[in-house]
């Protein structure tokens, strides 16, 4: 038992050594090492540059540490870029790391060690971590305005309460005398305006020749305008002459009318519906005389009954006074 740890604790002293002895002879290997940061003062965001130079004897090989992580201040933005210079009595390389800064003031670019290896003993080279500024991006005086503090949506007590009470009467009142108003116009009997049938249509005739018509070439137009001012006439004129008809069923009611010219009103419409109807051509003297036509037959017709209710009073003033005798 005794021999058996005496072994063992011999193996672990031999062990110790040999890394004790190797550590010792990495720290024997020269090395040089540099760090420098341009530029010293940045923005947040802004990309700078750290670059690690490192002089080993000849025959070395160096491993540089990877870039800055994501989860540090410090994040890289390119890979690593190493470069080797022309030494023929040792290993000159430079590491370039491009990074950028996401936090302002004072911020350490923090790295990993440098192993250097030669003939299969490697070196842990710790690095100085390089500090850069970063500056705020804010206005200048930022810093020196002091925000008001929110003012409340509704200030009470702004307007003591009977001014509400006030306003709320007025609208009442505004309210209320339009809805009177309103009542009054709704109820107030509507005046009726009366228009004198043969007025209207001498008003409709020089209207339609006022257009022009006839000289732009719109004869159709001019005939059945014109007519239908006739229609209007008779239809106010006449009650059973309604504007529905058709001119043969106009014709037929109006047969027997005694102020009426019939057979001149009969040849004036068969003529117009060829032309509205039938697209008969019709020239500009044509149309003109549909116009005089038309003008005639109301003329006609009016006279006839001015006459005949004149006739009719005369009559019954005659009656009234034999009766009154």
């Amino acid at each position: 038992m005794n021999r058996h740890l005496s072994g063992l604790c011999g193996c672990w002293v031999a062990a110790l050594s040999v890394l004790v002895a190797s550590r010792a002879v990495a720290q024997q290997i020269p090395v040089q090492a540099g760090v420098s940061v341009t530029p010293q003062t940045v923005r947040i965001g802004d990309p700078f540059r750290v670059v690690v130079g490192i002089r080993a004897p000849a025959g070395s090989t160096i491993d540089f540490p990877n870039p800055p992580d994501s989860t540090t201040p410090v994040q890289a933005l390119d890979p690593l870029s190493v470069t080797t210079k022309a030494d023929s009595t040792a290993v000159v390389q430079y590491a370039t790391y491009r990074v950028a800064a996401w936090d302002v003031d004072s911020q350490r670019v923090k790295l990993g060690d440098v192993i250097v290896t030669l003939r299969g003993v490697s070196r842990h080279v710790a690095l100085t971590a390089p500090v850069v500024f970063v500056k705020s991006v804010l206005p200048a005086d930022s810093a020196l305005r002091v925000p008001k503090p929110p003012r409340p949506l509704f200030v009470s007590g702004a307007w003591p309460w009977w001014i509400w009470l006030l306003l709320a009467a007025v609208a009442a009142l505004v309210i209320g005398l339009l809805w009177w108003w309103w009542r009054r116009r709704r109820l107030r009997p509507a005046l009726a305006l009366v228009v004198d049938p043969y007025v209207h249509a001498q008003q409709e005739f020089d209207r339609i020749d006022a257009l022009g018509l006839l000289q732009a070439g719109e004869r159709g137009r001019y005939v059945a305008l014109m007519v239908e001012v006739l229609r209007e006439y008779l239809s106010l004129q006449i009650a059973p002459a309604s504007l529905a008809l058709t001119s043969g069923e106009l014709t037929g009611v109006l047969r027997h009318h005694p102020t009426v010219p019939f057979d001149q009103l009969a040849r004036l419409l068969a003529d117009a519906d060829l032309v509205k109807f039938a697209r008969k051509p019709v020239s500009a003297d044509r149309a003109a005389d549909f116009g005089r036509e038309a003008r005639a037959i109301v003329q006609h017709e009016h006279e006839a009954s001015v006459a005949a209710q004149a006739a009719a009073l005369a009559a019954a003033n005659a009656n009234a006074a034999k009766a009154a005798a």
